[in-house]
């Protein structure tokens, strides 16, 4: 066989090792995808009416299209929290000791996690979109090209906080450590544009929120789904994930590759 054809195969391989671990194991996945599923349901519920009123009048239904957008991009990176942990888990319980000893492609050992977990944000975000559908959600200006584009920047965003994980859970002592580091993959949704515009917020705070990976990942989402303009945030989204992705694959690389102490 070829390198090429060992490399597919034994990334297959791990890939359905991920995704049978994901089946077998799902408390993490559910408690990670339940909490943008309660954040759209306070949104929507309990602040909706406040947030709208600030948003010049608006009423909750305009709330609710302009949230969703957030809340699927908190799914993603709430997501990969489970891809740092797994990650950790597997270099801690000696799994990797033993696939490094194996005659095995040792890339495809990352590549299934990636796979999995971009596989994983998918469903996840199919899941709280279906919710926001149920709970009001509508998207009828919006092409099937932007709807298509749509899932194109929601996988590429996946990969690239996924690498960025994958990494955060390498360089991890242990699983809770994992967790920890990757707490600011869910925390920068919410100092971002996700719930309110940035115009609403306060001006020393404006340039934390609008110089960040999530704030031009959200608005250009929101331009997709909504059919409004885009402007320069598309580019910035697509910069932000080609340069995580490329910074996310070599810091794992490099911290897989080193040899074990």
């Amino acid at each position: 066989m070829s390198a090429l054809s060992l490399a597919v195969r034994d990334s297959s391989t791990m890939l359905r090792r991920n995704l049978l671990h994901a089946r077998r194991y799902p408390s993490l996945t559910l408690n990670l995808l339940l909490t943008p599923v309660v954040m759209l349901l306070l949104f929507v519920y309990v602040f909706g009416d406040v947030m709208s009123a600030g948003m010049g009048g608006a009423d909750r239904a305009a709330y609710i299209a302009y949230v969703v957008p957030g809340i699927l991009m908190m799914t993603v990176g709430g997501t990969v929290v489970g891809t740092a942990v797994s990650v950790s888990n597997d270099m801690s319980e000696g799994i990797i000791a033993r696939f490094r000893t194996m005659a095995i492609h040792r890339p495809s050992i990352l590549v299934g996690h990636v796979v999995g977990s971009v596989l994983q944000c998918l469903m996840s975000v199919l899941l709280v979109g279906a919710v926001a559908v149920a709970i009001g959600f509508r998207s009828t200006d919006a092409t099937a090209l932007e709807w298509l584009a749509a899932f194109g920047l929601t996988a590429l965003i996946a990969l690239a906080l996924t690498w960025i994980a994958v990494g955060m859970g390498l360089v991890s002592p242990n699983a809770e450590a994992a967790s920890n580091n990757a707490l600011p993959l869910i925390f920068l949704p919410l100092i971002s544009s996700a719930f309110v515009p940035i115009d609403a917020m306060p001006g020393w705070f404006q340039p934390i929120a609008e110089y960040q990976p999530f704030t031009p990942a959200i608005e250009t989402l929101r331009g997709l789904l909504l059919g409004t303009g885009i402007g320069h945030n598309g580019w910035l989204a697509v910069a932000w994930c080609l340069g995580l992705t490329v910074l996310g694959y070599f810091w794992s690389k490099a911290t897989f590759d080193r040899d074990p102490s």
